[in-house]
């Protein structure tokens, strides 16, 4: 049975609730101690399949859901996250361990035991949160961009046939991440007017509000570069390994018709009818040797010259 993760830290005029697989009993606690409405409750209860964005005259619900490394190689899953934002609080809820959030708990409890309480806000706070994440989302985009610049290396090194899945899994991944960033740029987006509407943190966080959505623009415009790279990458691929396949195929065609001719003399001097040439000559096998040789050097003279070899 896993057991749930409660984090709480507070800070100037709040406190900030986090909360990893919890039971329906800790959401209505936490919902009892924060007023938090019934429709936000059920919510909370378990995961959403899909973006959410609500909201009332003192707390705004938004549900969102960021890829990140799968357990298999080439897989990015997607992990839920659910933030319930009032003027003095923000309750996080997650069903595994997201390790942005876990970073930053880390670091703000060493922050604290240092240096005490924190001296930061409501919003601000909330900023910091959506920083850790989307850095995170960063990170996990300059890493398969930099398994795509080990793949075209060995693409151009002769080995296109062994990229072939390595490509088809990084452009998956970045698919992947496009698809969340696009489900979440119009929820942030209405979930931050929501917080600006209801004037929760004063003038001052329309600044904040810009950033946010700055960083989740530069991101999306970061991941359509990387996909587009990999498209291309791809189509490279593609090319490089129809023209080893038409070069092979040329290979074994010339192959081909130099070995018909020799062949043909095989058949010609092994038919044993009366008056095949060298029938009786004890010769015979070394001059059709010969015979065959001049064919070869021939036939292999004509192709070289029309430059269809070498």
């Amino acid at each position: 049975m896993l057991f749930a993760m409660i984090f709480r830290h507070e800070y100037r005029g709040g406190v900030w609730v986090d909360i990893e697989r919890p039971s329906d009993n800790e959401i209505r606690q936490i919902a009892r101690e924060f007023s938090i409405g019934e429709r936000f409750e059920r919510e909370l209860f378990s995961s959403t399949p899909l973006p959410l964005v609500t909201g009332d005259e003192t707390m705004a619900l938004m549900v969102l859901h960021f890829p990140t490394t799968g357990s298999e190689e080439g897989e990015t899953k997607s992990q839920e996250v659910d933030f319930v934002v009032g003027k003095h609080f923000i309750v996080t809820v997650r069903y595994e361990i997201v390790t942005p959030l876990h970073h930053l708990k880390k670091l703000l409890e060493t922050q604290e035991l240092v240096e005490g309480k924190a001296q930061i806000t409501t919003d601000v706070l909330l900023e910091v949160l959506f920083a850790h994440l989307y850095t995170a989302m960063r990170d996990h985009t300059n890493i398969i961009a930099e398994n795509l610049a080990r793949v075209e290396k060995k693409m151009f090194s002769g080995k296109e046939r062994m990229t072939v899945r390595a490509i088809s899994n990084i452009s998956r991944s970045f698919l992947h991440i496009e698809s969340a960033l696009a489900n979440q740029e119009e929820s942030i987006g209405h979930f931050l007017e929501i917080l600006l509407q209801r004037n929760f943190f004063g003038p001052t966080f329309a600044d904040r509000s810009g950033r946010i959505l700055a960083e989740t623009t530069h991101i999306s415009r970061i991941v359509k570069t990387h996909r587009a790279a990999a498209t291309e990458l791809r189509e490279t691929n593609i090319a490089l390994l129809e023209a080893r396949q038409n070069e092979i195929m040329k290979t074994l065609t010339t192959m081909t018709v130099i070995v018909l001719p020799l062949e043909l003399i095989a058949f010609i001097f092994g038919m044993h009818l009366p008056g095949t040439p060298l029938y009786n000559d004890p010769n015979a096998f070394g001059l059709i040797m010969i015979y065959m040789l001049i064919s070869v050097v021939i036939t292999t003279l004509y192709f070289a010259w029309k430059r269809w070899i070498f």
